[in-house]
């Protein structure tokens, strides 16, 4: 009993602990790695495809095979004792082991080779590529929670300064200096900004929820560690897109696997011109049999087993020269069915590269818009934090009635809301630009 309440205190402590954790970026990263399905999968295809690499390995070793049979004869029959047909039941049977190996074939074993370890090159590239979604993935849904909980802190302060305004409006009704009226619309702001938290609570628990699913932990406690994204530098990462574009050219996934299908296609060429070439196979076999009369006249016997195996034993070695003459064109039109392969692949290669080209180019644009939309947001501010000092100045002297100065209010959090959306935005826009440049930097 008391092993079992050590046990469960044990279990109860460790979901203690795991919903205290807070999720770094980097453990986000790491664990949607580990978790995703698509990664499984492509891991997968990738022990198959190292499994081709074996299989075409193995086609240059010799092959080696062994078979033994045996056969029960009745009725008139060839005597090895008398040398005589007689009407005999026979028992015989033989032993044969068989070796041959490919001496020559075009060098399609080797081309074979090489393509099943390209195959696995390009198994690796599509993991990388998925690997790298998903980082994505993450970090967005990461700056999402992040995003929220800032949105959600400056919706909880202007509730708290709507309370606050509900007192003071409560003291000057209660003077005689404001009309009843004004104190109603200080209580509809409170309630206003309080569906502002509930509303901002909603949209953290669904940033949260996204991000627990995609990376298959529970929710219930779940949390992320806060890191300070910092003020964004009014100054863009990169110059230009073509910058970024050059480097993506040696980091992104997709190009290097595009090279690599035209290069597997080079070699399928060659494996279908080596249907030209003569082909030149070796073998060797051992062999040998043995057979038991046993219907035998009084007095005869058969040979013992072990005197026929040695007896019939025989071996021998062979080898084979095939060249092709005509095979109605079946070579021929391969070898131009690979070739134009081979220019299927090139042309696709281009065409990653011009949309990983267009992509990086809207990237691009797309930080400068967000920082265009973030400067342009902290002037707003700016503005609207002044004119909230004097709007509040002149509401505590009475020069301001209350509904103006909660307009005056509203247009400060709604500047200060669009701060925190641009500042995301842009940061989120600017990892995105690193991401491609194979510089993106989980910390």
């Amino acid at each position: 009993m008391k092993i079992k309440f050590i046990v469960i205190v044990a279990f109860l402590t460790s979901i203690t602990t795991f919903s205290q954790k807070k999720w770094d970026l980097r453990e986000c990263v790491d664990e949607a790695l580990v978790k995703n399905i698509s990664i499984q999968q492509n891991r997968l295809s990738l022990e198959l495809a190292e499994k081709d690499v074996e299989i075409a390995k193995g086609n240059f070793l010799p092959n080696l095979t062994g078979n033994t049979g045996g056969n029960l004869n009745f009725g008139t029959g060839f005597d090895p004792v008398s040398q005589n047909r007689v009407n005999t039941t026979f028992f015989g049977g033989s032993i044969n082991v068989n070796s041959g190996i490919t001496v020559f074939n075009g060098y399609r074993n080797t081309n074979t080779y090489k393509q099943a370890q390209l195959g696995v090159e390009t198994s690796m590239l599509d993991l990388k590529k998925i690997e790298n979604d998903i980082s994505l993935f993450v970090v967005n849904g990461y700056l999402n929670i992040l995003f929220a909980k800032e949105n959600l802190n400056a919706a909880k302060v202007q509730h708290e300064i709507s309370k606050k305004q509900i007192e003071a409006a409560e003291s000057r009704f209660n003077s005689g200096v404001i009309p009843k009226g004004d104190l109603l619309n200080a209580q509809s702001t409170a309630a206003t900004n309080l569906q502002t938290v509930i509303t901002q609570e909603n949209a953290l628990d669904l940033a949260l929820l996204n991000l627990a699913q995609l990376l298959q932990v529970p929710v219930e406690g779940f949390d992320i560690a806060s890191i300070d994204v910092g003020t964004p530098s009014s100054n863009l990462l990169y110059k230009s897109s073509s910058i970024v574009y050059n480097k993506s050219l040696e980091t992104m996934p997709e190009i290097a696997r595009a090279k690599i299908a035209i290069e597997s296609a080079s070699l399928g060429i060659e494996i279908s011109k080596a249907s030209f070439l003569p082909s030149v196979t070796a073998s060797a076999g051992l062999s040998t049999n043995y057979g038991f009369n046993l219907k035998l006249p009084e007095g005869l016997s058969n040979p013992g087993l072990s005197n026929q195996l040695n007896d019939n034993f025989g071996y021998g070695v062979g080898f084979n020269v095939s060249v092709p003459i005509f095979n109605r064109f079946q070579t021929r039109n391969r070898v131009a069915q690979s070739v134009i392969n081979k220019e299927v692949f090139e042309i696709r290669l281009e065409s990653e590269k011009v949309a990983l080209k267009q992509t990086i180019e809207q990237a691009f644009l797309d930080v400068k818009s967000a920082l265009k939309t973030y400067e342009t947001a902290k002037i707003s501010l700016g503005a609207q934090e002044e004119a909230f000092k004097n709007a509040q100045e002149r509401y505590n002297f009475g020069a301001m009635t209350q509904f103006d100065f909660d307009q005056v209010r509203t247009r400060l959090v709604n500047a200060e809301a669009a701060l925190i959306r641009s500042k995301y935005n842009y940061v989120f826009k600017t990892k995105v630009l690193q991401f491609y440049s194979g510089e993106l930097i989980l910390e």
